[in-house]
């Protein structure tokens, strides 16, 4: 299990959705990634850096629009 200071912030992602009147299912339909995928970016749970890449990449964005990474991550989980 990962910790919860571990945690990922996908708040921006969310709100950048939002302003696009997009939902969750239209990203996943457009990025071609799977509903556990979706299901832990909901989670605030890590995901690969090539998954939000091609985020970036659908939503013509930068990792900054998408992510907020904690400032001090542990060190063992």
């Amino acid at each position: 299990m990962i910790p919860e200071s571990f945690k990922v912030c996908y708040d921006k992602l969310w709100a950048l959705l939002r302003d696009r009147k997009m939902k969750k299912k239209d990203l996943q339909s457009k990025t071609h990634l799977s509903s556990a995928v979706i299901a832990k970016l909901s989670k605030g749970l890590p995901v690969h850096l090539n998954t939000l890449l091609k985020i970036c990449s659908v939503l013509e964005c930068t990792l900054d629009d998408v992510v907020d990474v904690p400032a001090t991550l542990p060190t063992q989980f």
